[in-house]
């Protein structure tokens, strides 16, 4: 009869991996038998949600442990746990292949996890269970990016507001080079403007477990492409090693003219453009970080639907200092200026290649 195996995570997860989760890992499925709410907070990638107590019953059982003692507790858990493990099986199990490998986890304790890889270990399913559960994992990832950001070697795309700096990643990774998005890892663009239209940010959890999982699709003898950004990207934060790593790298700063870098932002930022009013609450946001005639200023250029004028002085009197300054501090060394007078596909697919060159026999330095 089979039984369930215990595995760690250095045993799932300690090497590079190419392809999506949870194949990646040699697994066919993995199971996230948490609640709905802690599922949500930040998961394995790759795991499918299959509640073996849903948030209220959690809470319920909780409480009842609390005010009424372990036993009784326990045996009123255990009935929902079975009608729950019976409903999950009757709507899941039915149609994974007899043959699939599955990764099963909880909270800590293994008790959910426990009571569901029982049973599917019984019906003859081969099924792993994550000694520690998610609170292992989390210990993992967080261990695990920092010694991977230690060894490997950064590349970093800067320049103002408005460079195509985003889009020049893309014509890198096109071109077959490492390349981690961070702002789209965070659901944001940065600054108070950057918000995406329809979109929240994951939690700070969430975002590093992402960040992890592109780290771990990294090769160490390649350099990997980032977007210089802030310690904070909207909500999120990004984790300190990675930081002194990039402020550390050869960084290549993109150059253009302001008129060019309006005009892009006048075209990628068209939600804000669509929603005058929405603009002016951020832009309230921003006034105690800009002197009074500044925001004046802005404030009239919206009014009068000038939008390319706001733009123009949105930059010139707010961005770019604090742009400048930002580099200045955090960017001292290594710095590769690149002039541009466009920033059209054909340019970016040009210049992509040039930096491709530019590494190509590079080895890593300062690795362990």
């Amino acid at each position: 009869m089979k039984q369930a195996l215990s595995v760690s995570p250095s045993q799932c997860f300690d090497k590079t991996w190419s392809g999506e989760p949870p194949h990646c890992w040699s697994y066919d499925h993995i199971i996230d038998v948490r609640s709905p709410s802690e599922f949500q907070l930040d998961h394995v990638p790759g795991a499918v949600n299959w509640p073996v107590l849903d948030d209220l019953q959690r809470e319920l059982i909780g409480t009842m442990y609390q005010r009424e003692g372990s036993f009784k507790a326990k045996r009123e858990g255990a009935i929902l746990v079975a009608r729950n493990i019976a409903s999950l099986i009757d709507r899941y199990a039915r149609g994974i292949d007899k043959h699939a490998r599955l990764l099963i986890y909880c909270w800590r304790g293994g008790n959910r996890s426990g009571s569901l890889s029982t049973v599917l270990a019984r019906i003859g399913f081969r099924c792993d269970v994550l000694d520690g559960g998610y609170k292992a994992f989390r210990r993992w990832v967080m261990e695990d990016s920092a010694q991977r950001i230690n060894q490997l070697f950064f590349r970093i795309i800067a320049g103002r507001t408005g460079s195509g700096k985003t889009e020049l990643l893309h014509q890198l990774k096109a071109q077959g080079e490492q390349v981690i998005d961070l702002e789209a890892l965070a659901g944001h663009r940065g600054s108070l403007l950057g918000a995406q239209p329809k979109l929240s940010q994951p939690s700070q959890r969430l975002f590093e477990t992402k960040l992890w999982f592109s780290l771990g699709q990294c090769n160490m003898e390649k350099p990997v492409w980032l977007e210089s950004e802030s310690r904070k990207i909207g909500q999120i934060q990004i984790p300190e090693a990675l930081i002194e790593k990039m402020r550390g790298a050869t960084h290549h700063h993109l150059e253009l003219a302001a008129d060019l870098r309006t005009q892009y932002l006048l075209k990628h930022y068209q939600h804000w453009i669509d929603q005058p009013q929405a603009l002016e609450k951020q832009l309230f946001r921003l006034k105690p970080f800009m002197a009074n005639e500044t925001f004046s200023l802005l404030l009239q250029c919206l009014s009068d639907g000038r939008m390319e004028a706001f733009v123009c002085h949105l930059l010139e009197k707010y961005y770019d200092p604090l742009y400048d300054r930002s580099i200045a501090k955090n960017y001292r060394t290594n710095k590769q200026p690149i002039a541009l007078d466009s920033l059209d596909h054909a340019t970016l697919e040009t210049l992509a290649r040039s930096l491709v060159r530019s590494v190509s026999n590079e080895l890593p330095s300062g690795s362990d």
